[in-house]
């Protein structure tokens, strides 16, 4: 299964704030739907001042797209705890979100410029 997923270039410049911070910016974002769930914006690792980003122990498994591992973001005011996620080495229907990350709406704001 697991073609319930799309994956594209997500249209335009996005931006991604949390704690007083803007965590990054770019225009090489991708947008991946799956069924019924919103769309998930995820940014390329070189976008993002990965120094507000620190690994968490915390794992989360997807059927379809693999592996996810967690990130705090840690700014100036605050530490939001796994507020992020990436997929490392995600299974062949996601492939394309390899070395990209993507935020909890509830704990960072994505917005398109």
């Amino acid at each position: 299964m697991g073609d319930h997923i799309t994956i594209r270039a997500a249209v335009g410049k996005w931006v991604v704030r949390a704690g007083g911070a803007v965590l990054g910016e770019s225009d090489r974002a991708l947008e991946l739907t799956e069924g019924e769930f919103p769309p998930v914006i995820y940014f390329p690792r070189e976008d993002l001042a990965m120094a507000f980003l620190e690994p968490t122990d915390t794992v989360s498994v997807c059927p379809f797209k693999g592996e996810a591992k967690h990130f705090d973001i840690h700014t100036k005011s605050v530490v939001i705890a796994n507020a992020a996620w990436s997929y490392e080495d995600p299974k062949p229907r996601a492939a394309e979100v390899k070395g990209y990350v993507a935020f909890y709406p509830q704990k960072a704001a994505v917005e398109q410029l």
